[in-house]
């Protein structure tokens, strides 16, 4: 899903009952995970995590930097019984985790060698008896945050819940599988990301779907963990990873469907992928802050359609968004237009506008129309700091074009935009920086506009 600036819950009070929630869902002897080529069971997970919950701190907040993800689930089930939240920075790179960790006197970090090392508890133990209130924060999502220092938005396990079964939902209409039917997983993002946690862990963990423990990366390492699966197949991913599916040469098993978030995908790829792949595509829209909240079939529809017990009032430069799961309204920097009933289009995020010579532009729309030229295999426009680019800011662009020159591209490009928008410069380079679910950083854009790339000629 896409990071979007919010405001998020700032107190958790309530004036009603508190609610005791399930960790796990589902009968213990239903698959969660595929890993060693076998199904863990939900009852074999919960004594793992059991175990491990035993030896944690008596108080304190979780970082799961676990890479395997059947691990991962293990360490976040393990808070949730020992009643720590899980905190989960934007970027798993030391810096960032050691920064949010100053802010946070009693949080720990937790990797793959402890909970495997970790005993399992009692088999007679069942998992029913884990528990959590609807109130209590069972995690905090880390966003960059406008002025770059990590922002947590705090999420309640009630909230989790309701959110869990409205994302299921969407899959299994998608593809008319029935509630009791096991679905199961490959995804590429890392669950530490909130898009990966939604769909990879929290899914298995409240709903009958069951996760591989990988993250495979290219295309055949995709096809392989895809094939060890049992079941009706689900591919969790990104428009990065699904691009490269579509330009290579891999076969792929059959399979139920495939997820994409993170970055907007345009129409054009996703029916390439729905035509590789033969499965539905289904979008989903939403943010660190809000959890998905919308989903599309981008092949066939440009209009998203919001989960029932969202609303979304558009206002001049944001949109607000209302759910009956949130303790209160949390503003998004999207700007959208309302379509009728639950429908709406997104026009674009203020941030994303850029103005020069008096005249605006939408980033996005830039960065589209840079990609839609022939040779063009990965592109983006931004807009340099103001120290780097003089008093005039226009924008700048990085592309991967091996074939093409610079010169040839804003060529074609300069004949579908304005003047004022043509980048400066265009730079040409093997492979853009993006992180682990397929953004750019600036940080690294701005690395690149003064270290690296053929510049195109004044």
């Amino acid at each position: 899903m896409r990071t979007r600036g919010a405001r998020g819950p700032s107190a958790f009070t309530f004036d009603r009952m508190t609610v005791r929630l399930p960790i796990f869902v589902g009968p213990g002897s239903r698959p969660i995970a595929w890993r060693n080529g076998r199904a863990v069971t939900l009852d074999e997970l919960a004594a793992h995590a059991a175990g491990l919950a035993s030896s944690l701190p008596h108080a304190g907040e979780m970082i799961d930097l676990c890479e395997d993800r059947h691990a991962f689930i293990v360490a976040y089930a393990a808070a949730l019984i020992r009643g720590h939240a899980v905190l989960l920075p934007h970027s798993r790179v030391d810096a960032v985790v050691a920064e949010v960790q100053r802010t946070r006197s009693q949080s720990y970090r937790v990797h793959d060698a402890q909970v495997e090392a970790a005993d399992r508890a009692s088999t007679d133990a069942s998992h029913e008896g884990f528990g959590l209130a609807d109130d209590a924060i069972a995690m905090f999502g880390y966003t960059s945050g406008s002025t770059g220092q990590p922002q947590a938005h705090p999420k309640r396990w009630g909230s989790v819940h309701a959110s869990s079964a409205r994302n299921a939902a969407a899959i299994r209409a998608a593809i008319g599988a029935p509630d009791d039917r096991t679905l199961w997983m490959v995804a590429t993002v890392p669950p530490q990301h909130m898009y990966g946690m939604e769909l990879s862990v929290l899914l298995p963990m409240l709903t009958r779907m069951a996760v591989h423990a990988a993250r495979p990366f290219f295309p055949a390492d995709i096809a392989r963990a895809l094939a060890e699966l049992p079941g009706d197949r689900v591919l969790v991913s990104t428009p990065v990873h699904l691009r490269a599916l579509v330009e290579s040469d891999q076969r792929f098993p059959p399979i139920a469907a495939v997820i994409s978030a993170t970055a907007p995908l345009d129409q054009a790829l996703a029916r390439a992928v729905e035509d590789k792949l033969g499965a539905p595509l289904l979008e989903m829209f939403g943010s660190t802050e809000t959890c998905v909240i919308a989903t599309r079939r981008t092949a066939q529809q440009q209009s998203w359609r919001s989960y029932d017990g969202v609303t979304l009032e558009p206002r001049e430069e944001n949109t607000l968004v209302k759910a009956s799961w949130f303790v209160e309204p949390i503003v998004l920097q999207d700007v959208i237009e309302a379509r009728g009933g639950n429908e709406f289009v997104v026009l674009g995020r203020n941030a994303d506008m850029v103005e020069v010579a008096g005249k605006r532009a939408s980033l996005a729309d830039l960065t589209r129309r840079l990609r839609a030229i022939e040779g063009v295999r990965d592109a983006v426009v931004f807009q340099p700091d103001a120290a780097a680019s003089g008093t005039v800011r226009r924008v700048a662009a990085v592309a991967v074009a091996p074939t093409r020159t610079a010169r040839e591209i804003l060529a074609e490009l300069a004949a579908t935009i304005d003047p004022a928008f043509v980048p400066r410069p265009l730079l040409l380079v093997e492979e853009l920086p993006r992180n682990e679910v397929g953004k750019l950083p600036r940080e690294r854009l701005m690395e690149l506009l003064s270290q690296r790339g053929r510049p195109a000629a004044r």
